[in-house]
């Protein structure tokens, strides 16, 4: 069955699952013609990343800025008219300090008010007195106006407030109330300043911050521009060290990167060495089938050429042998594929008893054995464990005395899953087992066989990373196949 399991079995295995085998031609045109419509087609991406980087800093600065800059023209604000309260409130203590009643009970003031603008008409700095029952008593800087007190009572702390009572001058008023000695009248002291100068002051500031923040924002945006040219040097470094392997026949990116991108050039570098190896598996697996299919045309064609008369026998002898090397190759090339295609997982327990089925009805008469972890997992494509284990019992039950045994992971802690394939047979020497991996070596002719079935199964689990080796069964006595392949994390 190595024979069988090695080529046969996955030739009609892979036709039953393609139903369009006999259009394989044509299913050939079709991909073609979709290659070339996905290289025509433009390539899609999610965008830059340096543009991604200048909008999430403009967005930033944008609201840091808004937000810092209303918060210090608050504060700028706020200082600005505490300082002029401040001057009003002085001046309000100058007056209620200085006032006092006379015997017919109005108010005076036994000093003049510091500042010369309360005698100055209009001059935009206002004081007035009112009480319950008595006219109010303005400042001269008022002539021919009053002002209006807000109607609250300020007793313990003075009363702060902006007014629009005169037309066109907008006023900061303080006013607060207060019980004189030898009055039972509540007065109302208010002092009132025209908005004009703190208003030009906020105005001032506030031109300052909106250009200072604007040269900031603009500052900030141009180093974060900066930043992401800077920051994003290394991935373009790295294009072109690309497009350096592509042109100049390099081999890896050896710049010196970041350690964020250095990873990801680990990663590259390793794709582009696996790249290497298996163009190297197939200009070596064309190598040796060409070799291998030489000997075999040169023999047809001088068969040929000298009209021998055995040419059909000498035909179908050589093609025989063409037809073995193919296959042989065409399954290494098959193992080099799938694990190409990625990581796949098996349960090994099941793909032997799978086999062990299909052998037990071409050996009926032998026993098999099977028994170990059912939860053994490789990282291997099920038609490549099939193959291997197909060829492995097969030649158990052919060369053995009639008893197979196999033993799935006998020791789970071990890095790779072993199996091992017992028989009772004669076994093979140390000096036969070196012999026995080679391309067409058999140590029985007797028996049907291509001699590539432990070949086959020396390549492909070369390929996916495992070990093959052979000893003696201590149970048994015969020949033990110890079989061990990578498993799945």
């Amino acid at each position: 069955m190595a024979s069988v399991t090695a080529s046969t079995t996955p030739t009609n295995r892979r036709a039953a699952n393609d139903p369009v085998a006999p259009g394989a031609p044509a299913q050939g045109v079709l991909q073609g013609d979709g290659a070339e419509a996905a290289a025509e087609a433009p390539r899609r991406n999610t965008g830059s990343l340096a543009r991604r980087m200048m909008l999430i800093a403009a967005g930033w600065i944008t609201i840091l800025l808004l937000v810092g800059g209303l918060a210090l023209n608050s504060t700028l604000t706020g200082l600005l008219t505490r300082q002029y309260d401040e001057q009003l409130h002085y001046m309000l203590t100058a007056m209620i300090s200085s006032a006092e009643i006379d015997s017919y009970g109005d108010i005076w003031f036994n000093r003049a008010l510091a500042d010369q603008r309360f005698l100055e008409p209009n001059s935009g700095l206002y004081s007035q007195v009112d009480g319950a029952g008595h006219d109010p008593f303005p400042s001269n800087s008022l002539w021919d106006r009053t002002l209006k007190p807000s109607g609250k009572k300020a007793r313990l702390e003075p009363l702060y407030y902006d007014s629009n009572q005169f037309p066109d001058e907008p006023l900061r008023v303080v006013e607060q109330t207060v019980s004189l000695p030898g009055s039972d009248v509540e007065w109302q002291f208010m002092v009132a300043g025209a908005r004009a100068e703190l208003d030009e002051q906020i105005r001032a500031i506030r031109s300052i911050l909106v250009w200072s923040f604007a040269v900031l924002g603009i500052g900030l945006f141009v180093l974060a521009m900066l930043q992401t040219w800077y920051g994003l040097s290394p991935l373009r470094r790295v294009r072109l060290a690309i497009a350096r392997i592509r042109t100049s026949g390099a081999n890896r990116v050896t710049d010196p990167l970041p350690l964020e991108v250095q990873p990801m050039v680990e990663e590259l570098n390793a794709l582009l060495a696996h790249s290497e190896t298996q163009a190297e598996e197939a200009r070596t697996h064309a190598g040796n089938l060409a070799h291998a299919l030489k000997t075999p045309l040169t023999v047809l064609t001088n068969a040929a050429s000298a009209h021998a008369p055995d040419l059909a026998e000498t035909v179908l002898r050589e093609s025989a042998t063409m037809r073995r090397q193919v296959d042989h190759h065409l399954a290494r090339a098959r193992a080099v594929g799938r694990r190409a295609t990625g990581h796949s997982r098996t349960g090994v327990l099941a793909s032997a008893e799978a086999v062990e089925r299909a052998v037990a009805r071409l050996y009926p008469a032998v026993r098999f054995d099977i028994a170990g972890s059912r939860t053994a997992v490789v990282t291997m494509e099920r038609q490549d464990l099939d193959e291997i284990l197909g060829n492995l019992i097969e030649n158990a039950a052919k060369y053995g005395g009639g008893s197979v045994f196999v033993t799935v992971d006998p020791d789970p802690a071990a890095a790779l899953c072993a199996v091992w394939i017992e028989d009772d047979g004669p076994g093979i020497s140390e000096a036969d087992q070196a012999k026995l991996f080679s391309r067409g070596a058999r140590l029985d002719t007797e028996k049907p066989g291509t001699g590539l079935g432990l070949a086959i199964v020396r390549d492909v689990v070369g390929i996916y990373g495992g070990e093959v080796e052979l000893g003696e069964s201590e149970d048994l006595g015969g020949l033990l196949v110890k079989l061990k392949l990578p498993r799945a994390g």
